[in-house]
C-alpha cells in the first residue's frame, strides 16, 4: 500500500478575524439603533456615523469571512495557490524560480509585497487558472501595472489590457480573459522578473519566511519523486 504523501496548508493573514469583525459591527450596530430610540434628536449625527462605522466593519468581516480557509496546498507533486475566484496548480518541476519581489530604482532597492514565481513555461498556466480567476487576478494586479509604468519598467501599451489570443508553443491560441492574464503576466515577467505574483496577505507569515518554504519543497521534491505522478 501506497504512504500517502505530505501536504502542507496555509492559511492566509487575509482571513484572520473575519468572525470578530461582524460580531462587532453588529455589537455597534445594535447599540446605535438602541441610542436612536431615545437620542435621535440630540445626537443624530454621531448615530449616522456610528452606523456607517458598524456597517462597514461588517462589511470588512464578511470579506474576510469569504476566503478560502486555506490559501495554499503544498505537497512533493505541485503548489496550489487557493483563491476566492478560484485556483492555480503548478507541478513544482514548472517553478524556475520563487523570490520576494525587488527592483532597484537608482541607489535605492525597494520590496514589493508580494512573493514572485518565475515559470520555465508560461504556457503551463493555461490549463490550470480558471477565466474568471484570471481576470480577476488582472485586476488585482493593476497597482503592480502602475508601479511599473510609473518607474519606467514597461510602455503605456505593455500596461494596456491585451485582448488578443495568445498562442502557445504548441501552436494552440487561447482566447478569452486567460489569454489576456497570459499576455499581462508575460508583460509583468519582463518588467519584474516574474509570472505569478502573491500578495502578502495571502501567506501566514513574511515574505521573506514564505519564499525560504516554498524553495525548501521545491529542493525536497526529489526525495519523493518516486512517489509523485504528474497531474
Amino acid at each position: 500500500m501506497t504512504a500517502s504523501l505530505p501536504c502542507i496548508t496555509i492559511k492566509a493573514k487575509a482571513k484572520n478575524h473575519g468572525l470578530f469583525l461582524v460580531c462587532l459591527g453588529s455589537g455597534l450596530l445594535l447599540i446605535a439603533l438602541f441610542f436612536t430610540l431615545f437620542f435621535w434628536q440630540q445626537a443624530r449625527l454621531i448615530l449616522i456615523f456610528i452606523d456607517l462605522v458598524a456597517l462597514v466593519t461588517c462589511l470588512i468581516g464578511f470579506v474576510k469571512l469569504m476566503e478560502p480557509k486555506v490559501s495554499f496546498v503544498i505537497t512533493p507533486a505541485a503548489l496550489c495557490y487557493q483563491h476566492r475566484h478560484g485556483k492555480w496548480r503548478l507541478l513544482w518541476q514548472d517553478i524556475l524560480r520563487i523570490d520576494a519581489v525587488k527592483e532597484t530604482c537608482g541607489i535605492n532597492t525597494q520590496e514589493l509585497p508580494y512573493l514572485g514565481i518565475r515559470l520555465n513555461n508560461i504556457d503551463c498556466l493555461a490549463n490550470s487558472i480558471s477565466p474568471r480567476m484570471a481576470n480577476r487576478l488582472i485586476h488585482e494586479q493593476r497597482p503592480l501595472t502602475l508601479y511599473c509604468l510609473l518607474n519606467n519598467l514597461m510602455t503605456l501599451e505593455q500596461g494596456t489590457m491585451n485582448f488578443m489570443p495568445y498562442k502557445l508553443s504548441d501552436g494552440t491560441c487561447i482566447k478569452g480573459p486567460i489569454a489576456c492574464f497570459l499576455h499581462h503576466s508575460c508583460a509583468l515577467q519582463k518588467a519584474l522578473g516574474y509570472h505569478l505574483f502573491i500578495p502578502d496577505t495571502a501567506m501566514d507569515r513574511d515574505i521573506a519566511d514564505f519564499s525560504r518554504l516554498l524553495s525548501q519543497c521545491r529542493k525536497a521534491t526529489a526525495l519523493y519523486s518516486s512517489k509523485i505522478k504528474p497531474g
